[in-house]
C-alpha cells in the first residue's frame, strides 16, 4: 500500500462531504492504516472538554477532559500520545488546535504508523476547518451552553486563535467564551512584518448594552481596513480613532498596536491608554514596555501619538493583556496582579509549555482566581519571536 493511499481515499470523498460525514470518512480510511478506528474528538470553546464527533460507523464515545487525561496531553502538548492501546494525535489546522484524533490500534505502532495517522490528522483538520464554512454542525459540537448574541457577534470577527510562520508563533485567547463584553483582538502577517492588536472597549457583558461590542467591531474593521491599505502604525491609529469617533464621539477605547519585523526582532508599539506589555526573556521578564504612549481611541485628535521600539532577540516572548487579566478579584477581593501575572508566564517558559498552551492555562488561571465569575473580559495576545526569518535571494521584503 501507498503511504499516500489514505490521503487519497480521503480527499476523494471530500469533495461533497459535509461535517457530519467527516467522522464515516475516517472510519471508512482506518483499515486502510491498519487500525481498528478512527474517532474524531472537536475541543470546546473553553478548551477544557474534547468532544467526540458522531456519525457513521464511528464507536461511540463519551467527552473527555483536557486536564489529566493522554488525548488531553495531546492536545495540551502537540504531541502524539499512546495510552490503553490507543494512539492519540493531536488535530492541528496548522499551528491552531481544533481537537485531538482518536487511533484505535491492532497492535505496538511503530514510526511509520504514527507519521501516516499524523498525516491523516491533519487532512481531517483542513476539513473541519474548510466544511465549518458551510454548516454549524462543528460549532454547536463546540458550545457547551448558549452563547448570548454579542458573543456571536464579536466570536465571528476574530481571527484563529493561533498561527505561525516557522520563525514566529502567535496565540490569542478571550474569556468568557459565551458572554463577552468589548475585549478583541487581531493579527496578520504581511510580508516580513506581523500586525498585532489588542483592544477594550468600554462596557462589558450584553447586560451592559451591545454598545461596546460594536466599539470593538468598529476597531476590528477600521484596524483592518487601514492595514490593508497599507498604512503606517502612527496612520492606523489615527484612521481607527477618526472612525470610531465619527460612529460614537462619546465612546472609549484603550487598544495596543504593535508591528514586529520577523527578519531584525524590531517591535513597534503604541499603546493607547492600554495596560503595559511586557518582554519575556531566558525565563525572566527584560522589559516592561510603556505605557500610555497616545490617548485612548476617540481621543487620538488631541495628542499625536509616540510609537516605542524594542529589539527583541531570538526566543523572546511578548506578552499583551487587557485590564481585565491583572484586575481580576479573588473572592476576598484581592486583585491578580502584575507579580502573578509574570510569575505564570515566567513559569510557563521554565515548564516549556507550547504557545497556545500557555495562553489557555493563563486563561483558566484568571477564571479558577474567581471561582468562575468575571468581573471584566480576560483576553491575552503571545507573541514568540522563534528565529529571524531569512532575507529573500533578491533582497526584497517578502
Amino acid at each position: 500500500m501507498s503511504e499516500l493511499e489514505p490521503l487519497r481515499q480521503i480527499l476523494r470523498q471530500s469533495h461533497h462531504a459535509r461535517p457530519e460525514d467527516l467522522p464515516e470518512m475516517a472510519m471508512r480510511v482506518a483499515p486502510v492504516l491498519g487500525v481498528s478506528a478512527l474517532v474524531i474528538y472537536i475541543v470546546d470553546h473553553q478548551q477544557r472538554v474534547l468532544v467526540p464527533l458522531p456519525g457513521g460507523s464511528a464507536p461511540h464515545r463519551a467527552p473527555t477532559a483536557v486536564e489529566g487525561t493522554i488525548p488531553g496531553r495531546a492536545f495540551a502538548l502537540l504531541a502524539p500520545c499512546i495510552g490503553e492501546e490507543r494512539l492519540w494525535v493531536p488535530l492541528l489546522d496548522g499551528a491552531e488546535r481544533l481537537g485531538v484524533l482518536e487511533v484505535v490500534l491492532t497492535q505496538a505502532p511503530d514510526e511509520t504508523l504514527v507519521d501516516n495517522c499524523e498525516a491523516v490528522a491533519s487532512l481531517l483538520a483542513e476539513l473541519v476547518v474548510t466544511r465549518s464554512s458551510y454548516s454549524d454542525a462543528i460549532e454547536r459540537i463546540r458550545r457547551r451552553q448558549p452563547m448570548r448574541l454579542a458573543a456571536e457577534m464579536l466570536r465571528a470577527q476574530l481571527p484563529p486563535l493561533t498561527f505561525s510562520t516557522g520563525h514566529l508563533m502567535i496565540s490569542g485567547i478571550l474569556e468568557p467564551c459565551y458572554d463577552v463584553g468589548g475585549d478583541a483582538f487581531d493579527y496578520a502577517i504581511n510580508g516580513d512584518v506581523a500586525h498585532l492588536a489588542l483592544f477594550d472597549a468600554t462596557g462589558h457583558g450584553s447586560a451592559g448594552g451591545m454598545r461596546a461590542v460594536i466599539l470593538a467591531s468598529l476597531a476590528l474593521a477600521s484596524y483592518r481596513n487601514a492595514r490593508r491599505g497599507g498604512l503606517d502604525l502612527t496612520a492606523t491609529y489615527h484612521h481607527i480613532d477618526a472612525a470610531v469617533r465619527d460612529h460614537d464621539r462619546f465612546g472609549m477605547i484603550t487598544a495596543v498596536l504593535a508591528e514586529l519585523d520577523q527578519r531584525t526582532g524590531v517591535l513597534r508599539v503604541i499603546s493607547a491608554g492600554h495596560p503595559s506589555g511586557i518582554v519575556i526573556r531566558q525565563g525572566r521578564v527584560v522589559k516592561v514596555l510603556p505605557t500610555p504612549t497616545a490617548l485612548p481611541v476617540t481621543l487620538g485628535e488631541n495628542r499625536a501619538p509616540v510609537v516605542v521600539e524594542e529589539a527583541l532577540e531570538p526566543g523572546d516572548r511578548l506578552l499583551l493583556y487587557t485590564d481585565g487579566i491583572i484586575e481580576a478579584r479573588s473572592p476576598e477581593g484581592e486583585q491578580f496582579g502584575m507579580d502573578r501575572l509574570i510569575d505564570f508566564a515566567v513559569k510557563a517558559v521554565a515548564d516549556e509549555l507550547p504557545l497556545p498552551e500557555t495562553t489557555r492555562r493563563l486563561v483558566h488561571a484568571i477564571l479558577d482566581y474567581q471561582n468562575h465569575e468575571l468581573q471584566d473580559d480576560a483576553t491575552v495576545l503571545l507573541a514568540e519571536w522563534v528565529s529571524a526569518a531569512p532575507p529573500r535571494p533578491d533582497g526584497r521584503q517578502r
